[in-house]
């Protein structure tokens, strides 16, 4: 392991306790939301462990944010790979009025006005 692989790591892990904190979830919480043991989940937060693109999407998923932007942050694709998020779930995420159920709901309505467009293009 390289010292950039090591900091890699330790990024990502930073970005997925940032992301749980700021949706108000606690590690047991996202765990379960996530479908991934609660040490295993706290290894990765601290960049123990490099995760695998499924344990990714899962966790991506719970957070209610795109794989695309957790696959980015991981450096599993680069940024011109990633779709353009806008900012607006930055922003809803960033909100600290909102509850996290009320952010996670946001993020729910938001992306499904996005695909009902699509389905319609």
């Amino acid at each position: 392991m390289t010292a950039g692989e090591d900091d890699s790591r330790l990024m990502l892990g930073e970005f997925i306790r940032m992301q749980r904190q700021m949706a108000n979830l606690s590690l047991r919480q996202l765990s379960a939301l996530a479908e991934v043991s609660n040490p295993y989940l706290s290894q990765l937060e601290r960049g123990l462990h490099e995760p695998s693109v499924r344990v990714l999407r899962s966790i991506a998923g719970a957070l209610n944010m795109s794989a695309e932007s957790l696959l980015q942050q991981a450096g599993l694709i680069n940024e011109s790979e990633a779709t353009q998020d806008g900012g607006t779930e930055r922003a809803i995420r960033a909100d600290t009025r909102l509850t996290g159920a009320q952010r996670r709901a946001l993020i729910a309505v938001y992306r499904s006005y996005l695909e009902a467009n699509l389905e319609r293009s």
